[in-house]
């Protein structure tokens, strides 16, 4: 009889320790950018006009938990292609070799090298390196994320110069744009 009292013991234990380790590894699962409820925005002027546009959502991996940030990454591409300004003519422009050159640099992508709190409830800032056109810096990107069921809201904005990244030669459109980011990611 004691046997089974220990048997039935240890497979309680087992499976209490099975428990605990997919519920730690699910906290710290990855999510991914969900497309229909997310976007990329950008605004840039042009001949003092403000022109706006959009890129589809990011696809790739995004692991967070606000309780342990050295966790946490983004690793998500975005389609250059995807450009829209809602002119046609404009946007197989910003296709072409001097601006987005999207036949041999198809992605832009951004991975974070980590991610801090910024000391204010839900703001964070992921510091990692972004890429376009094979071009890659080190930017800032503050965000907020706000849980929502199993996945989590980011929204965030900042400022880019778009000669840093061989985007536009010596157009007319103005050096530094402005893109905002809305992702839901389960």
């Amino acid at each position: 009889m004691q046997v089974s009292f220990y048997r039935k013991y240890s497979i309680s234990k087992a499976g209490l320790l099975v428990y605990f380790i997919i519920m730690v590894q699910s906290s710290f699962g990855q999510i991914h950018p969900v497309s229909k409820e997310s976007s990329i925005v950008f605004t840039i002027h042009n001949f003092g006009f403000k022109v706006t546009g959009s890129l589809d959502a990011p696809q790739g991996d995004i692991r967070f938990n606000p309780d342990s940030l050295s966790n946490s990454f983004f690793k998500v591409t975005i389609k250059s292609t995807s450009i829209n300004t809602d002119n046609d003519s404009r946007d197989e422009h910003l296709r072409e070799e001097d601006y987005f050159d999207v036949k041999n640099y198809p992605l832009i992508s951004f991975v974070s090298a980590g991610i801090q709190t910024s000391g204010k409830k839900n703001e964070f800032v992921a510091l990692g390196r972004l890429t376009i056109k094979n071009k890659t810096k080190d930017i800032q990107l503050p965000f907020t994320a706000v849980k929502i069921g199993d996945g989590y809201l980011f929204t965030g904005s900042f400022k880019l110069n778009r000669r840093d990244y061989g985007v536009g030669g010596g157009s007319t459109i103005s050096n530094e744009l402005t893109v905002d980011i809305k992702v839901l990611a389960r």
